[in-house]
């Protein structure tokens, strides 16, 4: 693979504008490159012919030159095309690039090459820069974080009497450099206290900030991020000055933050309830926040590998572009402009690369109870392997499907069961029942399709739905999903693909009248199945999204919990099926497959209500009005010659159905687009306490 093509696959695609421009550079070198062949004189045909001489100098092998000294330093100088400086503008530093040999013939060429070539350095190096003082900030307010944390684990724990917190909580500093790896069972019960994690705090501190350009001098080194970790036993002694123990009295300071969670916490909110409680110091609001705290603390993680990619990237990105600049015009440039690279911001700066190791051992020691291997697990990503099980399990059912549609087609066609006496009783009973999943799997269809071409298109479909990392769905695990509940769906079918009454009791068999039920409940069981099996992880967050939006008032909406309304608004005809179900089988009108329903004011009623529903849930919508409210065709009662009544209302909801596909794929970019334009990355995670911002400017 081509390096432009890897750089542009490896991109956070909401950075997408920040990185550097490698194909518009690329562009300008070709126009630099079709200049110089084009001024160059063609090639003698046939190689470079020289006529014989009778006499030519020979110098000898052995003979020794005689070599005039040149300070190398002025030669290196003379012999290179371009001189980089640095210009202070507004408080920030930019680079500009001379290019020293434009008097040349087409040295315009390599002029705006350079020029833009700085714009773009100067563009990844802001942003960087950027990003760089957030994460500082946010080490900052994690510290706090952490601080408040510990002094709430001490004070649940409740050590024994003569445990003195103070006393304790010092001799934790002087020992917080330690690496959490040593500690050990023979560690003194208040470092531990019961075993649990360590109460000791690994500060994340910062004295500046660097804005200029790092040289690597012991004076910038003192100013960068002063972070106990793993270190040698010089380098504990010497930060053992700044290591803070997590005083009780802080928690004098802070309240927790209690965002409305559950439809009782929202009521509250909106009966002026405080947002923020009282301390209350037991082993519930202590999990809780721990649990705030390590997601906070992924994240946070997360944000720090994509920065250091991202400098990472661009930084080789400059390299190649310059090989490529010296390759093409036979100078040698890319020394010169690479050593600016080295020694500007975005080449020099550790202090990611810094966090991103005290971090690690931060989290390791306190929400992975010193276990690295644990911690790791949880903060570093895990890649989504391609299955071939899923991919072989995928076409088998697919070929099972096409199968049982050829099957059950040859069937209606060698018994003429449209013809039958019973079919059209069949239509209107059977096939509301059965056309519930045949608008499930079409929908689950579009749903791949989508997720197929947002992954082409690098739409970070994750990050907008807020996915668990490594838990979201391919298009062919949704295809997989889609094909089981298709293959069962047309077995069901020919199961019951029977008219026959008993001629004795008028009754059809109740086994296969229950078929449809039974796949129903299958699917019900298996939607809902708290055991780790067929994506559980998906699975509790469909679910915990219908809870959201049948509770809509009550919760806050976020976009996950719309999307999925905006689903059920497409999906109105299914609902209604569902609510066939319950009337079939309730009243009994499955043993002689009657259709009583629509002959009932309440079933009639409720079938008004279970189309509001979903438009209630989401309030009716900029677009596509006819479709949108196709569901009025059952109650206007179109009807067409050539088709059945059902048939015709299964037409119209499938293509409603179509339609929320392709919506959805828009939808999705859209959102997309508004990330990138914010350069937004990253989801915000609620932090768990709130500090009293008074107190500490009066500190």
């Amino acid at each position: 693979m081509k390096f432009g093509k890897e750089f542009e696959a490896q991109m956070v695609p909401e950075w997408k504008e920040a990185y550097m421009d490698y194909t518009y550079l690329k562009t300008l070198l070709k126009d630099v490159q079709l200049y110089k062949q084009r001024s160059q004189p063609p090639a003698t045909p046939g190689g470079l012919k020289r006529n014989l001489t009778l006499y030519r100098a020979f110098s000898g092998l052995i003979q020794r030159q005689t070599h005039h000294s040149i300070d190398p330093h002025v030669q290196d100088i003379e012999s290179q095309p371009i001189m980089v400086s640095s210009v202070q503008q507004d408080g920030s530093v930019s680079y500009q690039t001379t290019f020293l040999l434009s008097a040349e013939e087409g040295g315009e060429f390599e002029m705006i090459y350079f020029k833009r070539l700085d714009d773009e350095f100067n563009k990844v190096d802001k942003f960087y820069r950027s990003k760089v003082e957030e994460v500082m900030k946010e080490a900052a307010m994690l510290n706090k974080q952490m601080e408040a944390l510990i002094a709430f684990r001490i004070k649940v724990e409740k050590p024994s009497p003569w445990f003195n917190s103070s006393v304790e909580m010092t001799r934790l500093a002087s020992d917080v450099a330690t690496s959490a790896a040593t500690l050990s069972p023979s560690t003194p019960r208040g470092a531990k206290l019961h075993g649990r994690v360590s109460m000791a705090m690994e500060t994340i501190s910062e004295d500046s900030i660097r804005n200029g350009q790092s040289d690597g001098s012991s004076e910038n080194k003192e100013n960068e991020i002063q972070f106990n970790g793993q270190k040698s036993q010089t380098d504990k002694e010497k930060d053992n000055s700044n290591t803070k123990p997590a005083s009780l009295e802080v928690l004098d300071r802070v309240r927790l933050n209690n965002t409305p969670e559950t439809p009782c916490s929202t009521i509250k909110s909106f009966l002026n309830y405080s947002t923020q409680t009282e301390l209350q110091f037991n082993r519930k609001n202590l999990k809780k926040v721990e649990e705030q705290l390590k997601q906070a603390f992924i994240e946070f993680y997360q944000k720090l590998r994509l920065l250091k990619n991202y400098s990472f990237l661009n930084a080789l990105a400059f390299s190649k572009i310059m090989k490529k600049y010296d390759r093409i015009t036979s100078r040698s440039a890319a020394k010169t402009y690479l050593k600016m690279v080295d020694n500007s911001y975005l080449g020099s700066s550790d202090e990611v690369t810094r966090l991103i190791e005290r971090v690690e051992n931060t989290f390791t020691k306190h929400f992975s109870n010193s276990n690295r291997n644990n911690g790791l697990n949880l903060l570093r990503p895990k890649p989504t392997r391609a299955r071939h099980r899923i991919t072989f399990s995928t076409g088998f059912l697919a070929g099972c499907t096409a199968a049982l549609v050829l099957a059950l087609t040859l069937i209606i066609r060698a018994r003429k069961i449209m013809n039958h006496p019973g079919s059209t009783q069949y239509m209107q009973t059977m096939f509301p029942l059965y056309s519930l999943f045949g608008f499930i799997v079409l929908h689950m269809f579009m749903y791949a399709a989508n997720v197929y071409f947002w992954r082409r298109y690098r739409v970070n479909q994750s990050f907008i739905f807020g996915f668990k990392q490594g838990s979201e769905l391919s298009y062919l695990d949704v295809l997989l999903l889609a094909f089981v509940l298709a293959a069962l769906t047309l077995a069901s079918v020919l199961a019951n693909l029977d008219m026959e009454m008993d001629p004795s009791t008028k009754d059809y068999e109740v086994f296969t009248e229950l078929i449809p039920l039974i796949l129903v409940l299958f699917v019900i069981v298996i939607l809902s199945c708290p055991f780790n099996i067929m994506y559980r992880s998906s699975r509790l967050f469909f679910l915990t999204c219908l809870f959201h939006c049948i509770c809509a008032p009550l919760y806050k909406v976020t976009l996950p919990d719309f999307f999925l309304a905006d689903q059920f608004t497409s999906q109105v005809q299914a609902l209604r099926s569902l609510e066939f179900y319950i009337c079939y089988y309730g009243w009994g009108d499955f043993k002689h497959r009657q259709n009583t329903c629509n002959s009932s004011s309440i079933f009639k009623a409720f079938s008004f209500i279970v189309a509001v529903i979903p438009y209630w849930c989401r309030c009716i919508q900029v677009l596509n009005i006819l479709l949108r409210f196709a569901w009025l065709q059952t109650v206007l009662d179109f009807e067409v010659d050539f088709l059945h009544k059902q048939a015709m209302i299964s037409i119209i909801a499938s293509l409603e159905i179509i339609r929320r596909g392709v919506w959805n794929f828009f939808r999705v970019e859209n959102e997309h687009l508004n990330n990138v334009g914010k350069f937004r990355a990253f989801k915000s995670v609620p932090l768990p306490f709130n500090y009293d911002e008074a107190e500490d400017k009066d500190d």
